[in-house]
Formats: C-alpha cells, structure tokens, sequence
C-alpha cells in the first residue's frame, strides 16, 4: 500500500509540474534575438551590451523580456568525452553560465538556439540524438527559451522530433519556453500546442513591406505575405500557444511608416514580439513603435485572440481583435502606393467574431483612441473618416 501511495503522489506531482511548465507564456513572448542583425557575428560583450540598452531604453519596462542568442554561439564540434555542445571560447570567453547570470541579473531571461537536425542551418552541431543531453545542458546553464530550427532534418517527422525535444526540456526540470521553428512547413498550427509554446506560421520574413528587390540571391518573404499566410489560422492561437509570424524587422531598413504597420499589425496577429534590430543604435522612431504602451497592451491583452481581417477596400483592410471588458482594437492596413481616405460608419456594420461569439455591437458607442496619436476621435456614434497613408496604418482602440 506504501509502494502504491508514493508512485501515486510522485505520478501527481509530475503532472502538476508539466502543467506548470506548459504554462510559461500566458500572453505572447516579448524580448530580442540576435539573428536579424548580426547573424553568426555575436560575442558577449555584444549581448552585455544588450542586455545593458534593453533595460536604460526602457524596453525592458516596455515588457520585452528575453534575449536569444541564435545560430552561432557553439563550437563547430561537440566536446569528445562529453559529448555537451561548447560555447565558442572567443565569442564568449567567460561561458554561457556567466552570460546568464549577467542577463539575469538585469532582470531579464536568456535563451539560445539549436536545431532539430544534426546541424544548425549555420553548420554547428544540431540536436539530433542528444536531445536529453542537451536539454538538461541547457538547464545547468539557467536557460529560460529555446528557439528549435529545423535544417538538416529533412529525413525526421516533425511532430516526433519536437515532442522528443518537447519531453526532455521537461524531464530536465527547469521551465523553458519552447519556440518551434520549422517555418510552418508541417502545419504546427495543428499539433504544437501541446508541444511548445509558439510555433513559426511562416518562412523567414524580411526587411520589406511588400517586395523583395530581384538581386536577392535568398528571398524572404514580405510582411504582408507573412499577414496573409497568417489570417487563416487564428483559431489555433491563445495563451501559452501562439502562431509565431517571425521576428520583427522594426528598425532594420523599412520606412517607418512601413515599421508602424509592420508592428501594428503583429499586435493584431496577437504575435511574440521579438525585436531583432540592434537596439544600441536605434533611432527615436524605432524606439518610439517598440515602446508604445497602447500597441502592446493590444499585443499582450490577457483574452489572447488573434485579429481577423473584416474587410478590403481599395487596398485598405479592416482587421479587428476582441479585447478584454469588451473592449475592441481595429486597425485600417493600407496596402496600396497612395494614401487612401477610409470612411467607416459603425451603425452599418454587422461585425461579429463568430470564433468568439463576440460582436462589435453597434447599439454601443464606444470611445476611439488612436494608437500611434493618442487623440481621441469622437465615438463611434458617427462615422470615421480619415486618410490612411502609403503602407501604413490607422490603429484604434474601442472602448466601451
């Protein structure tokens, strides 16, 4: 009977812990990952430096909480008695443990990256075979995200070798967020939820709004095909699972009309924010859209509900996302090379988000703030009128 009551409680409490463990991202992560930027070229003074700008530029306030040291950071080669992965001994000539400490003692989280396969899509030794191993690695180094690629795996199923990863993050004991990357190829939409915590939707996105220049040699894919890809699979979002549009390129080359809708509607997909500009030399513009306030309470709002897009209008799209208290975000997305005039009257629209049951309800006048303005129009007793700029956005939140 004793026997019977001891691997009863411990079947009990390991339950309790994986429940524990799978509930690390109630609202979509925020933080900042060094590959956009800087590639394979990190070091530790670099994310010092980070680590430093993300807390006196007040991003970390802001709530952008992690930073991911992406491909790059291991020797070429595994240690040959071990077998443990090893941090490059120039890059980071103190070890990850000194980083994490370092990072943490800014109030921050540390993450890293590897890949499903047997090697990163840099070339450095993959995960396949040592996933336990590496996983309680990870762990002895305080590691609190893993971003998992998905290069040299072409032989693998995805599901099996994400939940393989999946299970040793948690037989290592320490809660990791677990962000699947293998760029949607497998619909993740339709089975990560129990695996990790976000999964990639999509390819790599890139620098640009709607176009890749032709010399390109690699074409990643524009922020409007990343929305598109994205409006079919909101019912698969929700906290602690989130469909994953890809980093933010916020700060990296675009004009900062197109920044403004890039991050606008990021937060209407309900997506991580993971900055991926270097934050030490970023302009006022580009801290002024990753710190707005009323933006990310959009982005972070506890209901966790990915926007739908409600209508198309002369390239201008209608996009709305359920708030907490009843409350609404629309946001007008002009896709179009003009400056386009939106006349929207609230009275004769019959919006409803049919996933939720919830409904713009128009015998309700709501108050309307502009996001990026922060003045107030009328209500919506009347109609709204306005001219939307060139690749840019109108963004308001309904209040009741």
């Amino acid at each position: 009977m004793k026997k019977f009551t001891f691997w009863f409680l411990l079947f009990i409490c390991l339950k309790i812990s994986a429940q524990k463990y799978e509930r690390l991202s109630p609202t979509p992560p925020m933080g900042w990952n060094s590959w956009n930027t800087f590639q394979t070229n990190i070091s530790e003074d670099l994310v010092k430096g980070i680590a430093d700008t993300m807390v006196s530029s007040g991003m970390k306030d802001a709530g952008y909480t992690y930073i991911v040291l992406d491909d790059g950071w291991m020797m070429m080669q595994r240690d040959s008695i071990t077998g443990n992965l090893i941090p490059d001994p120039v890059k980071f000539p103190h070890g990850m443990k000194a980083l994490a400490d370092y990072i943490h003692s800014k109030g921050l989280k540390f993450g890293l990256y590897n890949c499903a396969g047997t090697k990163t899509c840099a070339g450095y030794p993959g995960t396949r075979g040592y996933e336990y191993q590496d996983a309680r690695y990870y762990a002895s180094l305080d590691v609190d995200y893993l971003k998992f690629d998905w290069c040299y795996a072409d032989s693998l199923n995805a599901v099996e070798a994400y939940t393989t990863m999946s299970k040793a993050l948690l037989a290592a004991r320490r809660p990791i967020v677990f962000s699947l990357c293998e760029w949607g190829s497998h619909k993740p939409w339709l089975w990560a939820a129990k695996v990790g915590q976000l999964w990639r939707a999509t390819g790599d996105v890139g620098a640009y709004f709607d176009t890749v220049p032709h010399n390109k040699e690699w074409k990643p894919q524009t922020v409007t095909q990343i929305i598109d890809q994205e409006a079919n699979i909101r019912q698969y979002a929700g906290p602690n699972h989130w469909n994953d549009p890809d980093m933010l390129e916020v700060g990296n080359g675009m004009r900062e009309g197109e920044d403004r809708a890039h991050f606008s509607m990021w937060c209407m997909l309900a997506a991580p924010l993971i900055a991926g500009n270097d934050i030490r030399k970023m302009s006022t513009a580009t801290r002024a859209i990753l710190t707005n306030k009323e933006a990310l309470a959009i982005d972070q709002d506890a209901l966790g509900v990915q926007g739908f897009r409600y209508a198309t209008k002369d390239s201008v799209e209608t996009w709305l996302k359920p708030l907490t208290n009843g409350n609404w975000a629309v946001c007008f997305l002009n896709r179009s090379a003009l400056p386009q005039k939106i006349n929207f009257n609230w009275k004769n629209e019959n919006i409803n988000d049919t996933l939720l049951s919830k409904q713009l309800d128009a015998a309700i006048t709501y108050t309307i703030t502009d996001v990026w303005t922060k003045k107030n129009f009328a209500n919506t007793s009347k109609p709204l009128t306005a001219t939307v700029p060139s690749h840019d956005v109108l963004m308001l939140r309904l209040s009741k």
